[in-house]
């Protein structure tokens, strides 16, 4: 299949690398995939250095008609067997393109983020009337679609996020050079959570938490990984300030940013989960690959992912004192965070491994392309 791709954010989040990784997916199952980005944009660069065909095009806001014009040539010239966006924004310059060029090839849409605005307006419906299948990727997603677009039931289709558990495989991993590279001891029990550093993330309950166990534990160690994301370096300095007037400098380590994911996670005794609000949570998933059992908020897309009791233990979304309950549980047993470590990976190859999804998704491409036949 030839195939247009499609996410012209700025940014460099879950939605972004989802992107790019999704295109190398069909291209590695022999499809011919272009990417459609914003240029000089951190999704651009990244693609074009795993040697995507990018097709850069500059198209800041939702009525963009150089942006559309240029696309309609594009559109006309290529004759694309089916568009796919991964950002609902990019409706605003697809649809009108595809119209102007007379193309009628599926559209696919993959719903990354909730909205709270209701999109059932004249200008909505006729974007949404477009799409073919709608990709919701948990079920809060799925119920948001419903809710806030014009979209009928049967164009909205549950499709999660995946990871490639091969590579976060926890006995192709190497934890203990992570470890030794922060100086922690085999004696030591090492909570993590990874997560960039962004309101409603979950850092403060992280930091209170870990408060709470230092106070009861000598052996804890915590890792905090990510980075700021383009506007967020202040809030990035007040969790580290936190953290230095809770007294935990010693206890609490900032690695930055870190490439090797599944190296870092495999460190860890404990994953922790914390994120206030998440449409489904990539990093957890990576965690539970890498046989990681974790303490999750109970909200969202988490619920899609983790299995209270089995997988992780679930905590009330903001509280720092049930985190760290709920933490304590899994510091005190050994054999429960065995017992989770392996559910957790289990449930992982079996529900969010990218061969299964990408699977899914090429049935998806398939049935809406004999729909337009």
């Amino acid at each position: 299949m030839k195939i247009l791709y499609s996410c012209l954010s700025q940014s460099w989040g879950g939605m972004e690398m989802i992107t790019v990784d999704a295109t190398l997916q069909l291209i590695n199952r022999g499809n011919e995939v272009s990417l459609l980005c914003y240029p000089g944009s951190k999704i651009h660069l990244s693609a074009k250095e795993k040697k995507i065909r990018t097709i850069p095009l500059k198209a800041g806001s939702y009525f963009h008609p150089t942006a559309i014009f240029g696309l309609v040539k594009l559109l006309k010239k290529e004759k694309f067997d089916l568009v796919h966006t991964q950002a609902s924004k990019d409706l605003w310059i697809l649809v009108p393109a595809l119209k102007l060029a007379a193309e009628k090839c599926p559209l696919f849409l993959t719903k990354q983020l909730g909205s709270f605005i209701e999109k059932k307006d004249v200008f909505h419906k006729f974007l949404y009337r477009r799409v073919t299948f709608a990709f919701a990727i948990s079920r809060v997603i799925e119920k948001n679609l419903n809710d806030t677009t014009p979209l009928k039931k049967d164009k909205i289709k549950l499709l999660h996020n995946y990871v490639d558990t091969h590579k976060y495989d926890p006995s192709r991993t190497e934890g203990g050079k992570i470890r030794s590279e922060f100086n922690i001891s085999d004696d030591d029990l090492v909570i993590g959570m990874l997560a960039r550093f962004s309101k409603g993330k979950g850092h403060e309950e992280f930091l209170e938490a870990a408060k709470i166990l230092c106070e009861k534990f000598d052996n804890i160690k915590f890792l905090i990984v990510g980075e700021p994301s383009r506007g967020e370096n202040e809030y990035a300095e007040k969790i580290k300030n936190i953290s230095e007037n809770y007294g935990l400098t010693e206890r609490v380590i900032f690695t930055g940013f870190r490439s090797d994911t599944p190296d870092v996670l495999s460190s860890l005794d404990v994953f922790a989960f914390p994120s206030h609000s998440e449409a489904f949570g990539i990093a957890l998933v990576e965690a539970m690959a890498c046989a990681k059992p974790s303490v999750c908020s109970n909200s969202d897309g988490v619920l899609d992912i983790a299995v209270d009791g089995e997988t992780s233990y679930l905590f009330e979304k903001g509280n720092a004192e049930d985190l760290a309950n709920k933490l304590e549980l899994l510091i005190t047993s050994k054999d429960k965070r065995e017992a989770f470590g392996s559910a957790a990976r289990k449930r992982a190859v079996e529900f969010f491994d990218v061969k299964i999804l990408t699977d899914k998704v090429l049935k998806f491409y398939e049935e809406g392309i004999n729909k337009n036949i």
